[in-house]
């Protein structure tokens, strides 16, 4: 009958240290969801009284929101986990999950915490001004590093959570005999990605292309999307996307339009006889382009850059302050010359000339 009661009351007592414990851990989920919530006041009311406006960065802001309720909560327990009074192996169950909880919450406020720094950066930047050298630039090297760092982060936590793992890390031990080898073929294996990866880190400090570069690539005229560890995305100018591995723009020679600055010259060649005056023309391009608000004033010029037996080759070059003013200017300066020749000078306009001579008087008669 003793025996019973004592078992009775082992157990009594192991179920009030159960339900204890229980009672803890949701009180310091509660506390730690309050926590957040005191947290999260405190930073809004001395955001309040810093020097500059926080606004615009409060939906960039709130995305440390999840992060941190999932952080504060574990680390509430870790504070209360020495009072719980469970058995040994569910013990250390709660500690394990812990432990992984909060490697991924602290992950995750990591990666979000980057995006944050990456918008309030960028913030300070305007892509859609006329003169966004230095915004490209900036938004090139930011993208590019928090992809880095991301993709670095991520496989840091996966290996942390798997060291946690006490059959997981032997099985590393158990390798280790045969991590020479193991590294030999890896390096085979991975050498196009490492490869990838280093051109990504490349682009990213030396800029050969940034966001909004015009550029040619593969005979394509179009404008950098998109810099990712692995492709660019090109915008073609008929809508299309060219996906382009990002180690081409290291190893493969392109043009980029908008390198240092984005104007450019454009160039229109028109073929006419030698009866033109290149006066005329010359001042009937000045007149086009005065009326045109494609132009930025800096250069019109009208040259002969060739002469054949039947015409000469005239080129007018005009100047605009980005390649796409650059193409409608060239066609309206193409449009409106062919029709000035047409209008004025219908007879310089490229022709055929036949010479039939006359046998019976030795006469040579000149058509055209």
């Amino acid at each position: 009958m003793e025996q019973l009661i004592e078992i009775i009351n082992t157990n009594i007592g192991n179920m009030q240290d159960l339900l204890i414990s229980i009672a803890i851990i949701i009180l310091a989920i509660v506390v730690g969801l309050i926590l957040n919530r005191i947290l999260r006041f405190v930073l809004s009311q001395w955001g309040k009284k810093l020097p500059f406006d926080i606004t615009e960065m409060t939906p960039n802001l709130a995305r440390l929101r999840a992060p941190l309720r999932a952080l504060t909560p574990a680390l509430s327990l870790v504070m209360v986990f020495p009072f719980l009074r469970f058995p040994e192996q569910v013990t250390l169950w709660i500690r394990h999950f812990l432990v992984i909880w909060i490697i991924i919450a602290l992950t995750w406020l990591i990666i979000r915490l980057i995006a944050v720094i990456k918008a309030l950066v960028l913030s300070r930047y305007e892509l859609e001004v006329k003169d966004n050298l230095k915004a490209r630039q900036v938004s090139t090297q930011i993208g590019v590093i928090q992809r880095i760092l991301n993709v670095m982060i991520i496989i840091f936590a996966i290996a942390m959570i798997l060291m946690t793992f006490d059959k997981v890390r032997q099985i590393g031990v158990s390798m280790l005999a045969s991590a020479g080898i193991a590294g030999i073929i890896l390096g085979f294996a991975a050498q196009r990605s490492l490869a990838t990866l280093i051109a990504g880190i490349q682009i990213a400090i030396t800029q050969p292309i940034r966001i909004d570069d015009v550029v040619i690539v593969e005979n394509e005229w179009g404008r950098i999307e998109e810099i990712t560890l692995t492709y660019v995305v090109v915008n073609i100018w008929d809508q299309r996307r060219l996906i382009v591995p990002i180690t081409y723009f290291i190893e493969t020679p392109f043009q980029n339009w908008t390198r240092t600055t984005a104007e450019l010259l454009g160039t229109v060649f028109i073929y006419a006889d030698y009866r033109l005056p290149i006066d005329a023309l010359r001042e009937e391009l000045e007149r086009i382009v005065a009326d045109s608000p494609l132009w930025d004033k800096r250069l019109a010029k009208v040259q002969v850059t060739n002469t054949t037996d039947k015409t000469m080759e005239i080129r007018a070059l005009i100047s605009a302050e980005n390649s796409s003013n650059a193409w409608e200017l060239r066609c309206l300066v193409r449009e409106k010359l062919i029709a000035f020749l047409q209008q004025h000078f219908p007879d310089s306009l490229p022709r055929v000339r036949l010479e039939i001579e006359d046998k019976v008087d030795g006469n040579i008669n000149s058509e055209s």
